[in-house]
């Protein structure tokens, strides 16, 4: 009778605590499958394009800046990696390079948005405006020029800028748009708030192929604005800012004049896109160029490579304080390609170099120290090398390793939970 009773008492006991852990159970697995699926996702993308920035122009910014015992921004993140950087040619250029990234799909030097039978594939910005997320292209470029449409155009030729500017505003329908290139928003004889033949660059004229692009652009709801005081003043959710006729420097040779000032700085671009873009509760996807480290590495001209990649840094530093109070944001730092061949060498002058263009550069001081570095170059053109990409944020581990540019695309998508 007591073995009875002892048995019984074990049986219920042993059924009332499976009955407590089952409720339990059942009570906890939809919070947490709701808390998984909430934060599995990426709400916020901020990606930031060094054109041009290949390693060692990274280096050599990062020597400049603050030396050798510190690091940059945007080499301070968890996460890094190395991007293949071809086309279908073997050297890529900007807008192939900008297409394999936004689109997913490897296509021919010159292409924006279309795949190599020209036919248009889909961007990922246009995936983020799909899931109804704010989207924002900024530059030191024309807003027009191929990174930034490669993000939101499909055209055959890079060089259609005024169509690219006309798919902004009716296709892809980007909300933020801050950059240069107010000539291709113009038709022809008609100037905007830059006057056409700039004595600083006299080749540079209203040439817009596809009427007043600015006033279409108001009447779809878009604020414009052309100077940093109007910028920082307007509190509408669609801005377009053009902010220089063509580029927002200027293009010379070493030892003609500081050319790298643009009259709205890349980090208060930035921090004004971010700004405006955050208003939408559902997130949203930025992408950040600073054009001029590609632009100056064309001419061989190291001390505006620096400067530029400087403001670059400057701009990351705008992004990771943004996602440090937002941890659902993504922030990643990479390079379409390389240019110049830029190498860093010692301060030789025994060291053998080219001659013209490119000569060595230098010698640069290295931060905080009382050493020195030359900048020597091969090419006045794109090199085939990997470029680094590093990453931090939400869904940042998916940035790792090895890949090709086209795997940005799938990695960002994922991120965002969009395919």
């Amino acid at each position: 009778m007591f073995m009875q009773k002892r048995k019984w008492h074990i049986t219920f006991t042993l059924a009332i605590l499976l009955c407590i852990i089952f409720s339990s159970f059942a009570l906890a697995k939809p919070s947490e499958t709701k808390r998984t699926k909430t934060h599995s996702k990426t709400k916020n993308v901020i990606v930031f394009v060094g054109d041009g920035m290949g390693p060692s122009a990274r280096e050599a910014i990062r020597l400049a800046t603050v030396g050798m015992s510190d690091n940059l921004e945007m080499n301070k993140m968890p996460y890094t990696g190395n991007i293949h950087t071809s086309s279908t040619s073997v050297v890529t250029d900007s807008a192939a390079a900008g297409t394999a990234m936004a689109t997913g799909v490897k296509t021919y030097n010159g292409a924006i948005g279309v795949d190599a039978n020209q036919k248009a594939v889909k961007s990922v910005l246009e995936y983020a405006h799909q899931a109804g997320k704010a989207t924002g292209l900024v530059t030191t470029s024309q807003i027009t020029d191929a990174t930034p449409a490669a993000f939101g155009s499909h055209v055959l030729n890079r060089k259609q800028q005024s169509e690219i500017a006309d798919q902004y505003l009716t296709k892809s329908k980007v909300d933020v748009l801050l950059g240069g290139g107010e000539d291709f928003w113009y038709p022809t004889g008609q100037a905007g708030a830059y006057p056409d033949h700039p004595s600083e660059d006299p080749s540079e004229v209203s040439k817009g192929t596809k009427g007043n692009l600015v006033k279409k652009a108001e009447k779809l709801g878009y604020k414009y604005v052309t100077n940093q005081e109007q910028l920082m003043n307007q509190s509408n959710k669609k801005v377009l800012g053009l902010f220089a006729n063509e580029e927002m420097f200027q293009q010379n040779p070493e030892g003609q004049g500081d050319i790298y000032n643009p009259s709205v700085p890349l980090p208060t671009m930035t921090k004004k896109a971010i700004d405006t873009l955050s208003k939408n509760k559902k997130g949203f996807f930025l992408m950040v160029e600073e054009e001029a480290i590609d632009e100056m590495a064309h001419a061989d001209n190291a001390n505006l490579t620096i400067k530029s990649g400087q403001q670059l840094d400057k701009s990351v530093k705008v992004a990771k304080d943004y996602a440090k109070k937002h941890p659902d944001t993504l922030v990643l730092v990479l390079a379409d390609h390389e240019t110049g061949g830029l190498t860093v060498e010692t301060d030789d002058s025994t060291d053998e170099s080219g001659d013209g263009l490119s000569k060595e550069d230098g010698p640069f001081q290295v931060a905080h120290s009382d050493q020195k570095f030359m900048v020597d170059w091969t090419t006045g053109g794109h090199s085939a090398v990997d470029v680094p990409i590093t990453a931090i944020g939400k869904n940042a581990h998916l940035f790792k390793g090895t890949y090709e540019n086209t795997y940005i695309h799938d990695a960002l998508l994922k991120a965002m939970g969009i395919r």
